[in-house]
């Protein structure tokens, strides 16, 4: 992973700090990341957003498509499964959401990460309040697409945006003490967020294992996103976009059990919205050794995949499959689902993996 004094260092290394990029017809391909080490937020919203208040697809699908490098070369289960499924289905699989976790402070939540997506098109949708974690999230949708790109994975239809924050007012004096200690001395990473998560980077120094421990007492979410910072939470596969009958979460479930991969298990391997329609499971997180400031290195819990079906609103339910649409399923988030997926990076569903 990458640390703040790194990520300067990286982006001036080769005079990227002067570059400066204008969009025009592609001879050669973007280099998102000389593009946004040069970019403040002011000034990427001058150079990049059009008179539509859109960056430039192909930039937009550059960035994205160096989160998701970092995010699999940093979690070899996600993958691997990611892999596995491919090569069981035809190469059919389609992100159904993203999702990001952040600090809600001194401008470090939900606007922070969500800036790129508003101006590539995003819509911001329905909020999500998490009262026992002290979380509250927002998704976006992306923009509408008459036509669109019949491609897999990140090239082809754009996913939903989820992010969440953490509401550090509500914690004790000595979390937001510790938390805001960080936040601070990365001094306006708010601008950077999604660089830093293209780079798999903290835009804040490594924290010491003492202060991990605190935040780790009263919030696994905040100890995540110490250590994580931006980075990538987990992608989730559209079970329904795939053709095989994996396209059955049940049987999806069932064939990665089958080849020795554990589900989080809280509130059972399925989580099943209210009205039924929103079928979700995840596996649980990878760990990865991390060193923290002092020379101590111990085991850290990094991202996890989930899954994810949606069935057809009842409205539509008259409709033959091969007219079925995304825009006839059901949409958006369920609180309930959600918090049981956040316990995919829960230290104690790890320990029990490891056994």
């Amino acid at each position: 992973m990458i640390f703040g004094s790194d990520l300067l260092s990286r982006c001036s290394a080769s005079g990227m700090l002067r570059y400066q990029m204008v969009y025009r017809p592609p001879r050669r391909s973007y280099d998102p990341i000389r593009f946004l080490c040069t970019s403040s937020s002011s000034a990427m919203a001058k150079c990049c957003v059009s008179p539509a208040k859109k960056v430039p697809e192909p930039f937009f699908r550059s960035v994205i498509a160096i989160m998701e490098s970092n995010y699999r070369e940093r979690n070899p289960t996600a993958s691997a499964i990611l892999d596995l499924v491919r090569s069981s289905d035809g190469d059919n699989v389609v992100y159904d959401h993203f999702a990001f976790r952040t600090f809600g402070v001194e401008g470090h939540g939900i606007d922070s990460m969500a800036k790129f997506f508003l101006d590539f098109g995003y819509t911001p949708r329905d909020e999500l309040r998490f009262p026992g974690k002290k979380l509250r999230a927002r998704w976006f949708s992306p923009p509408a697409d008459e036509n669109p790109p019949a491609g897999t994975g990140i090239n082809g239809p754009l996913p939903r945006i989820f992010i969440s924050e953490l509401l550090v007012d509500e914690f004790s004096p000595e979390i937001q003490e510790t938390i805001r200690k960080y936040t601070k001395i990365s001094g306006n990473d708010n601008s950077y967020a999604t660089l830093a998560s293209s780079l798999g980077s903290l835009t804040w120094n490594r924290p010491l294992y003492s202060e991990y421990q605190i935040l780790l007492r009263e919030s696994e979410y905040a100890a995540w996103t110490l250590v994580n910072g931006y980075a990538l939470n987990h992608v989730t596969i559209s079970t329904h976009r795939l053709k095989s009958g994996l396209k059955y979460i049940n049987a999806l479930n069932l064939f990665i059990q089958q080849n020795g991969y554990k589900l989080n298990s809280e509130g059972g391997t399925l989580k099943v919205s209210p009205d039924g329609l929103l079928r979700q499971s995840s596996t649980m997180a990878d760990s990865a050794p991390f060193t923290f400031a002092g020379g101590i290195t111990n085991s850290i819990s990094c991202a996890y995949i989930e899954f994810a079906e949606r069935l057809v609103l009842p409205q539509f339910s008259h409709l033959p499959p091969e007219q079925v649409e995304e825009k006839h399923r059901r949409d958006g988030f369920e609180v309930g689902n959600a918090d049981k997926i956040f316990e995919s990076t829960s230290t104690d569903q790890l320990k029990q993996k490891a056994v």
